[in-house]
C-alpha cells in the first residue's frame, strides 16, 4: 500500500526539527510492512518552498535536499518532481523549477502549456502569451 506523506513530514525528514525521530520511525515500520511512502508533486512544491522562505537555504540546497530525499528509495514521488529534479543546473535554470514541473504535468498527460513566462518559450509544447 502507497502511504501518502504530508509535507509536514518531509520537511521533519529534511530539517530535522523539531526530532525526526517518529518519522523516521514510521518510515522504518512501513518498509518492514512493505508499504511505500509517496509524496506528491504538490507537497515537493510545498516543502521546495518552504525550505527557502521558512529555514532560509538557497535553492540549490533546497533542490540538492529534495533529490537526496528521493535518492534513498524510502520515498517515491508519484507524479513528474523526480523527473524534473534529475535535470542539470536546475538551481539556475529559468524557468525554474516548480514552473518545470508544471510544465511536465501538462506535457506528460498529453497536453500543452500556456503563460506569460518568456523563459518558459524554450521548453517543447508552450506557447506563450503577449
Amino acid at each position: 500500500m502507497n502511504v501518502g506523506l504530508d509535507t509536514s513530514v518531509v520537511l521533519r525528514l529534511l530539517i530535522g526539527r523539531p526530532p525526526a525521530q517518529t518519522a523516521v520511525a514510521f518510515l522504518d515500520d512501513l518498509q518492514r510492512r512493505g508499504d511505500c511512502a509517496v509524496v506528491s508533486d504538490l507537497v515537493i512544491s510545498e516543502a521546495y518552498f518552504a525550505l527557502q522562505f521558512h529555514f532560509k537555504v538557497t535553492k540549490a540546497e533546497a533542490l540538492s535536499s529534495l533529490v537526496l530525499l528521493l535518492s534513498t528509495g524510502e520515498i517515491a514521488a508519484t507524479g513528474q518532481s523526480g523527473k524534473v529534479l534529475a535535470q542539470a543546473g536546475l538551481a539556475s535554470a529559468k524557468p525554474g523549477f516548480v514552473d518545470r514541473l508544471i510544465h511536465a504535468h501538462y506535457t506528460a498527460a498529453g497536453g500543452t502549456m500556456a503563460t506569460f513566462e518568456k523563459s518558459a518559450g524554450k521548453l517543447p509544447k508552450v506557447t506563450v502569451l503577449k
